[in-house]
């Protein structure tokens, strides 16, 4: 039997390889990382924590198809942003759409609330900012990122993943400014795969992970009397 060469041992560890793909960045005034929830908080927060750069989220939401979820037919984000992938030999009827985006968009709202804990979103007019998830499959969820994102007026759009499909990593590039993924192995199939351990990433790991980013941003921060 052939041993399975993993390029991660977990998201902690792919965060730590993709900060090296990005050391360009790397004391960039206005620099933010901004993770997917869930699993792209914590590659988000070893990112963050090697580049020296504050750690937020940006909420995204996938649309299953009706019966088959883990195909994503689209994705929602914050200011209305909804992109809808061509499913070729595929139809969904309009009414089951509608029902997905109003579940999603319910849950969009639920986790925005639930992780920020009152406080208010980072502003990204000005910035550069680094989106980060753990892996790119269809793209699209990123692809409503970098739209909702776009709309903030920020400086600089770099997307960065530790392993994503060649032709989305490429078709990311008509939207964000940079688009950096560390793996991009063939036959891709998923993003699961190319990770030792992949368990499902939950709330409260995202909390702690925030929380624990915004604490030691704040001492680096002291320390160099910024």
């Amino acid at each position: 039997m052939t041993a399975v060469n993993f390029p991660f041992r977990d998201r902690r560890h792919a965060g730590r390889v993709l900060a090296g793909k990005l050391e360009q960045y790397r004391g960039r005034e206005g620099l933010l990382v901004l993770a997917l929830p869930r699993g792209g908080v914590a590659v988000g927060f070893e990112v963050a924590r090697e580049l020296g750069a504050p750690l937020d989220i940006f909420v995204v939401r996938k649309l299953g198809v009706p019966g088959h979820e883990e195909y994503a037919m689209g994705a929602i984000a914050s200011g209305g942003v909804r992109v809808m992938n061509p499913m070729p030999g595929l139809t969904v009827r309009p009414e089951a759409i509608a029902a997905v985006v109003e579940r999603e968009q319910a849950e969009l709202v639920r986790r925005e609330h639930f992780y920020r804990k009152q406080r208010p979103a980072v502003p990204l007019q000005g910035r550069t900012v680094i989106v980060v998830d753990d892996g790119l499959a269809t793209g699209s969820t990123m692809q409503a990122a970098v739209l909702a994102i776009r709309q903030q007026h920020p400086q600089h759009i770099t997307v960065a993943v530790p392993v994503g499909a060649l032709d989305t990593c490429a078709a990311l590039r008509q939207q964000a400014d940079d688009v950096i993924c560390a793996e991009t192995p063939e036959p891709f199939r998923a993003v699961g795969l190319w990770y030792q351990e992949f368990p499902q990433a939950t709330d409260d790991e995202v909390c702690a992970l925030l929380e624990e980013a915004r604490r030691e941003h704040a001492i680096a921060t002291r320390l160099s009397g910024h």
